[in-house]
């Protein structure tokens, strides 16, 4: 691998990271010397630097990590504020509605009531503020347990949560929900720790 393949190496592998990486786990990872990987380093700052790019550098007592400049702070939040402000998606709206009207529950509880994963949309919500970890199960894997926040109700203009609209009966999407209730109730002991 030449230079210039190995910086781009560096690069890849440090934007898709988003946290800090020690030097050893990089050169690790494109299978170079600790002091090459090192030089290759410095020489990718140097060459941010050189052309006054947005994006830094940055060593942090031997870890690395992609920053950007101070100077470009307020688009950054302008363009944060933007995508918090943006409307929920039609999965977001599902998930919510499942959790605010089964909680606490857990990710394998929603995304069988969905039939799909629901990470992506899980980590939208929990941004938003909308809903939050509310402990784990002490059950093997101590899976995390999801409710909604005081967010989620200033949002939806409700002061509690008995305010929800109620689920219409004999609807097969609310039977699906009930059944698979009662399956993962089956397989809970009859006293659950809730623990943060």
């Amino acid at each position: 691998m030449n230079s210039a393949q190995l910086k781009s190496a560096l690069e890849a592998v440090l934007f898709a990271s988003g946290e800090p990486i020690e030097l050893e786990r990089l050169a690790e990872a494109v299978e170079a010397d600790s002091d090459i990987t090192k030089q290759a380093l410095e020489e990718l700052a140097g060459e941010y630097d050189a052309r006054n790019s947005a994006i830094a550098l940055l060593n942090l007592d031997g870890k690395y990590q992609f920053s950007t400049r101070p100077d470009y702070a307020e688009y950054i939040k302008r363009a944060m504020e933007q995508k918090r402000k943006a409307p929920l998606s039609q999965a977001a709206f599902e998930v919510l509605a499942i959790i605010a009207y089964n909680q606490p529950v857990t990710k394998s509880f929603i995304e069988q009531v969905r039939g799909v994963d629901c990470s992506g949309v899980i980590a939208s919500l929990l941004r938003r503020e909308l809903i939050e970890e509310a402990g784990r199960l002490d059950l093997p894997g101590r899976p995390l347990i999801y409710c909604t926040t005081t967010n989620f109700l200033r949002t939806f203009c409700i002061s509690s949560l008995s305010e929800l609209p109620p689920l219409p009966e004999n609807d097969e999407g609310v039977r699906l929900v009930s059944e698979i209730t009662a399956a993962e109730q089956t397989d809970i002991p009859e006293q659950v720790l809730l623990t943060k």
